[in-house]
């Protein structure tokens, strides 16, 4: 990956003729790969094509890290380094996950997360690090120039909140992670 903080996963599937069995989380299997909790809430969200959600990130006070997967469709999943300061600041690490192969991707505290969907629906689970903070949120507009995120849709479908959601050089400074070297954000 193109940001080490970033981890995209691919858990061990079984298949044979009746369908298939993966372990969609395994602490010891994913701290060593780097993706450290505990796991304190599970999310899901479901959403149609071209749906857009993000870009999101909790700052400072409940700081949540998200193992996502998509169990249902497919997504194009983005998490983007928003800690000034950081080394890899501003770059994005972006990841089609869908109920085919079963990949995962780790966004780690600090960073902002978002993504599309491309199938027709998607259904997206979350697995946090932290509770939902409604104090502690921030949007960051989905196209902001700044972080030049590519994404498959040039016109998806936003909530209002994300539709209004300040550029990146528009946060207070107070909602923006800053880098500090070997912390977990």
């Amino acid at each position: 990956m193109s940001v080490p903080d970033v981890k995209l996963i691919q858990p061990r599937v079984f298949s044979d003729s009746r369908g298939y069995f993966f372990e969609t989380f395994l602490a010891e299997r994913y701290e060593h790969a780097g993706v450290r909790g505990p796991f304190v809430q599970d999310n899901v969200s479901s959403s149609h094509r071209h749906v857009l959600r993000g870009l999101h990130l909790q700052w400072p006070g409940e700081v949540q890290g998200k193992l996502v997967s998509a169990y249902r469709g497919t997504i194009w999943d983005v998490a983007v380094d928003v800690r000034v300061g950081s080394p890899t600041f501003g770059h994005s690490v972006g990841a089609e996950l869908s109920e085919e192969n079963h990949c995962q991707l780790w966004v780690p505290p600090g960073f902002a997360h978002g993504f599309v969907v491309i199938s027709e629906s998607a259904l997206v689970s979350y697995k946090c690090t932290a509770p939902h903070s409604p104090r502690d949120e921030v949007s960051i507009r989905w196209n902001d120039p700044t972080l030049a995120v590519r994404w498959p849709s040039a016109a998806p479908t936003l909530s209002e909140r994300d539709a209004a959601a300040p550029f990146f050089a528009d946060l207070p400074p107070s909602s923006v992670p800053q880098y500090i070297a070997d912390s977990r954000g």
